[in-house]
């Protein structure tokens, strides 16, 4: 694949290294310079995922000639010397841990900050005071005046409320009981 001179067993090898984790992990596609080698790289990637066997030949299709000369899904590298020095490799490995390390998370994910819990003056409030229960709640159950100032004061249900008792049954027809 590319310039790297590496090959889709090669590649796929790193699926595979993801896939060892048995985390969830969501594969997506990519481009790529040469069309026919990015289907026969994601056709043996697909395989690796679903741990099936896919057999070397690719079956006659639409663009079968697109496989030419071979008509094989694994190409064989060429023959090309490493350039890479171990020195050279350690550098990189370095730099990219370093650039790792100032990752404040994870990329791509919306991150956001966590707020301190909230305590309550508990030294302010008497005993039960302002702590959750019941007796916190001290709305008017009566008539009084809206909140905006206008209004007749009443309290008027909404007709889609259900009510305790039989009045919350009243328009719901008795189906044959």
């Amino acid at each position: 694949l590319g310039c790297f001179n590496l090959s889709l067993k090669g590649h796929a090898q790193c699926v595979r290294y993801v896939k060892s984790f048995g985390v969830p992990t969501l594969l997506l596609g990519g481009g790529g310079y040469t069309i026919r080698n990015v289907a026969r790289c994601w056709a043996y990637e697909t395989s690796v995922v679903l741990d099936q066997e896919i057999p070397n030949q690719i079956p006659f299709n639409d663009y079968y000639e697109y496989y030419a000369p071979d008509f094989e899904l694994h190409l064989t590298p060429e023959p090309r010397e490493n350039l890479n020095t171990d020195a050279s490799l350690d550098s990189i490995k370095i730099e990219i841990l370093q650039q790792l390390q100032t990752l404040q998370g994870a990329p791509s994910v919306q991150m956001q900050e966590v707020p301190p819990e909230f305590n309550l003056l508990k030294e302010n409030l008497a005993d039960g005071q302002n702590d959750g229960g019941k007796d916190d709640d001290i709305r008017e159950t009566g008539t009084g005046s809206t909140s905006k100032g206008y209004g007749d004061g009443e309290r008027k249900p909404h007709e889609a409320e259900f009510y305790d008792g039989d009045a919350d049954t009243t328009d719901i027809p008795k189906l044959g009981v």
